[in-house]
């Protein structure tokens, strides 16, 4: 980011960063991005969900004080803080499928609003702790299938168990918030909370099911037509380092001005990356440079929103962020991941495409 939002290496450099999720897709890129600006980096999540996640290809587990472990298991998390006395705090820890929800609604809610309070009561019973980041979703607010983008103070739901567990999760972090660390009396317990809620996230690294980059990769690499369940659905899609960097920078503001930047923040992109899935699948095609889809619609299938739009007016003017690549520039460097994944230069490559994007 070449203008005023430019993020601060120097903030960065021997800053000690916890990042729960660490193994995933958003989680490792998060650590690789911390990482290179120098910061002292600790993780506790699950393992990795195959051999070929960003996680495993790139090493960087290698390079920082990582753990494998349940956000669901408080000793065991609560024994990571306290080894590592972390001073920035990143809870990307989850469930995140909304299939997967309808499927095992208690682990969705067990792990993404049960682990989002054992992460809180770690970070409050830890005094070294001064910033918390819980990363949730777009998919948080109560969906009226809207053309316009919702914002941070439109009423939170969810149809399906994820989108409402998520919803739960931006509740407790206001009572958290309102309770324990007040802005208005950060002075006495030291503590910043803040909520951020992304798009529909794609990159290089990621292997979940349900999830359509992933799925395209699955069929283009076995030569087969992508099979595609809601063509016609309109999403905010971005790549993965558009919210991380404002992840970041939130970090860095809430550090540096304590009561000022609490609450909830919305990182989406512009409204030309905001696409149909069929839309995307053929961009997708179109770079890869073969393939086709099929459309499998099933209108037996459970409940998925149609329309989904966030509005980023508030990132944009009070924390100086906004996204930078475009949707085919996001494309193309996703594509490129998976093209080069066998290689064995995974690290190097996210580094370039980090480094890219700082550029941009």
């Amino acid at each position: 980011m070449a203008d005023e939002t430019m993020l601060n290496n120097l903030f960065w450099a021997g800053k000690k960063v916890l990042v729960t999720g660490h193994s995933g897709f958003k989680g490792s890129w998060l650590v690789i991005w911390l990482k290179m600006m120098g910061a002292e980096v600790s993780g506790y999540a699950l393992a990795p969900l195959t051999s070929n996640d960003n996680f495993v290809l790139s090493g960087i587990g290698e390079h920082i004080a990582s753990q494998i472990g349940d956000v669901r298991d408080f000793d065991t998390l609560f024994r990571v803080f306290e080894r590592q006395q972390p001073e920035i705090v990143f809870h990307l820890a989850a469930q995140p499928l909304v299939r997967y929800s309808y499927e095992n609604p208690k682990e969705t809610y067990d792990v993404n609003v049960g682990g989002t309070v054992n992460v809180f009561e770690c970070c409050r019973r830890c005094d070294s702790v001064r910033v918390i980041i819980n990363v949730t979703t777009d998919k948080c607010y109560e969906n009226r299938e809207w053309v316009w983008g919702y914002r941070e103070n439109d009423r939170l739901g969810g149809f399906d168990p994820y989108s409402s567990s998520k919803a739960c999760s931006e509740l407790v972090t206001e009572a958290f918030r309102n309770s324990f660390f007040n802005p208005a009396d950060v002075a006495r317990h030291g503590k910043s909370l803040a909520s951020a809620r992304a798009g529909n996230v794609f990159g290089g690294g990621d292997w979940q099911v349900d999830r359509i980059l992933p799925d395209c990769i699955r069929h283009l690499e076995r030569g087969e037509p992508i099979v595609v369940r809601n063509p016609h659905a309109v999403r905010p899609w971005q790549h993965v380092l558009e919210p991380l960097s404002g992840y970041l920078l939130l970090a860095e503001k809430l550090f540096e001005n304590p009561g000022v930047y609490e609450g909830a923040w919305n990182f989406g992109p512009e409204e030309s990356s905001f696409l149909t899935v069929g839309a995307l699948v053929d961009s997708v095609v179109k770079v890869w440079g073969s393939g086709s889809r099929e459309n499998r619609s099933n209108p037996e299938a459970v409940h998925e929103a149609h329309l989904l739009r966030l509005d980023i007016t508030k990132a944009k003017a009070l924390l100086g962020w906004k996204p930078i690549w475009s949707i085919d520039r996001a494309v193309s460097e996703t594509v490129n991941w998976y093209q080069q994944y066998q290689s064995g230069r995974i690290l190097e490559i996210c580094q370039a495409q980090i480094e890219a994007y700082m550029n941009s």
